[in-house]
């Protein structure tokens, strides 16, 4: 297993002190379940690498924004990186410090920034010179100053996969570079705006230090430029996207990035800037999994197919990019091996978890964890061929929680009605 919260005790699959059978027994499957020692841990993780320094982590909650899981990082210390107004609103209703809260995305509705300027977040992370105009006229209307940083897009390969890649120039995500100097003389010049930092957000699934300083020097520049015009930056945010294990791949620690990036700021004398982080997958990617039963085994003259309860509209990341999954039985055992097609129900060819995966012989009824989970997956999750959303649990030693009931047909019905 990629946590060692989720282990085998006897051949048994536990998360943290319970086995994922007992859960499963009570609440059926598909089925999410957390660790909270593993967010824990992974919080820890950040924390030692920030301890002492001007450093502020903002938690990118689009990965998973489950009220539970926000609650328990806010209560870790953690602010929040935010793409919407809806999000807002769950920071709002677990009583989060919305001043330790980043907005960023590059559609923001007038409801949504004038609702985060009356909240009093930290700053907007402005992703076009139109928003820009926006928010100004957004907060003169309501007689509030705006904190505002850009987010510069530095045309720098990330070497991710090209739908999870942000800071290349055919990017839609922020500003360019070469155009963000005149960007940023233009919000002097508006009204109720207060330029307070940089931002800088790269992509996702980053396995390597290079990209991130790659765009780090380019930001400097930059900013000594902005200096030299007057316009002082407080912050620098330079994004998320610390790659996790879903396979074999090696990852970066949060304390190898953080040295790096301060010693590059004080190289330049800029040690004074306040470094936002805004991590996502690497604090919660790992400390889930989801809980499928094998529901039909289907060979075909070159293919077995392992037909399971869950599908793309519980975890689209392999049908989207192609994505790899660990996935392991729930009860472990020796035997045979066989490569098995692992899909889903949905009525799409491209429902699948696994192709040609090596598993122990698999039999109708048993139940498999795909790992990795924890991220970008329920979050991600639709009603697609009308099936409900699968519920949600966090482990807690030996007791479990229901953080997200089982989403019912008549939770589906309920908003909709017919003509006559």
């Amino acid at each position: 297993m990629k946590n060692h919260n989720f282990k085998f005790k006897n051949n048994i699959l536990f998360v943290e002190n319970i086995s994922v059978s007992s859960i499963v027994e009570k609440l059926e499957t598909p089925l999410y379940i957390y660790s909270k020692r593993a967010i824990t841990e992974a919080w820890d993780s950040y924390y030692q690498a920030i301890k002492n320094r001007n450093c502020l982590v903002c938690y990118g909650m689009k990965a998973n924004s489950n009220l539970a899981v926000l609650k328990e990082f806010s209560r870790l210390g953690s602010g929040f990186d935010i793409v919407s107004g809806g999000e807002l609103e769950r920071v709002l209703a677990i009583k989060a410090d919305p001043k330790k809260v980043v907005f960023s995305g590059v559609g923001k509705q007038s409801w949504e920034i004038e609702k985060a300027i009356k909240s009093g977040i930290k700053c907007f992370n402005v992703e076009s010179e139109s928003e820009l105009y926006n928010i100004s006229k957004i907060a003169k209307n309501i007689g509030v100053i705006a904190p505002i940083s850009l987010r510069v897009n530095p045309d720098v390969d990330a070497n991710t996969h090209p739908y999870i890649s942000t800071g290349l120039k055919e990017n839609k995500f922020g500003i360019s570079i070469n155009t963000a100097y005149d960007c940023y003389k233009i919000a002097v010049g508006l009204p109720n705006l207060e330029i307070v930092g940089i931002d800088c957000h790269i992509g996702s699934q980053l396995t390597e230090i290079k990209p991130f300083i790659d765009s780090i020097e380019k930001i400097i520049l930059l900013i000594n430029k902005l200096k030299a015009s007057g316009i002082q930056i407080k912050h620098i945010d330079i994004g998320g996207g610390i790659g996790i294990q879903y396979k074999e791949e090696s990852c970066i620690s949060p304390k190898e990035l953080v040295d790096k990036v301060f010693a590059k700021l004080e190289d330049n004398d800029l040690g004074d800037l306040q470094v936002i982080l805004e991590p996502g997958r690497s604090l919660i990617g790992n400390a889930g999994i989801l809980v499928t039963k094998v529901q039909y085994l289907k060979k075909s003259e070159d293919r077995n197919f392992v037909i399971v309860d869950a599908a793309m509209n519980d975890l689209i990341r392999p049908a989207l990019y192609q994505s790899y999954h660990e996935i392991v039985p729930v009860i472990k055992r020796d035997g045979a091996k066989k490569e098995y097609d692992v899909v889903g129900p949905v009525c799409e060819s491209s429902d699948w978890f696994a192709k040609d995966r090596l598993l122990n012989e698999l039999y109708e009824g048993e139940l498999l964890a795909i790992e990795s989970a924890g991220a970008y997956c329920m979050t991600m999750a639709s009603n697609y061929n009308t099936r409900g959303r699968a519920a949600e649990v966090i482990v807690d030693d030996f007791n479990y929680y229901i953080t997200k009931k089982r989403e019912t047909i008549d939770d589906l019905l309920r908003l909709e009605s017919t003509i006559s």
